[in-house]
């Protein structure tokens, strides 16, 4: 007869971790786009109070380090248009804090950083 697994031995802890740990692997992440992303139609209809001066953005989530993530994008693999041709650089100061986070997490903080951002009168696009 086989013994039930004794979840107080290390082996049941470390697998309650790795998933745990495969769990929390989502990132949100925001790209800084050049400016003249506002001359792009939809990016100034979606953006209406939008404040002269402020940086354009595109705020993702991805099961992917940012970094990765943001090289896909352009190389045009699974890319944002915006990103692909107006896309700058990552800003990890406006989104490190959050990651890692369960799929959940990321896809509903994806919403609330964009939102946020729109408040503080950065051009956003949000996939």
């Amino acid at each position: 007869m086989v013994a039930a697994a004794d979840h107080s031995s290390g082996a049941g802890r470390a697998g309650a971790r790795s998933r745990a740990a495969r769990r929390d692997h989502y990132h949100v992440y925001v790209v800084e786009l050049r400016p003249d992303v506002l001359a792009e139609g939809r990016f100034r209809r979606a953006n209406p109070a939008y404040v002269a001066g402020r940086p354009c953005v595109y705020v993702g989530m991805t099961g992917l380090d940012p970094d990765q993530r943001f090289d896909k994008h352009m190389a045009g693999i699974q890319a944002n248009r915006y990103v692909l041709r107006y896309g700058l650089r990552l800003l990890p100061h406006l989104y490190e804090c959050y990651n890692p986070m369960p799929y959940e997490g990321a896809r509903d903080m994806e919403v609330e950083l964009a939102i946020g951002l729109r408040e503080a009168g950065y051009g956003v696009w949000q996939a």
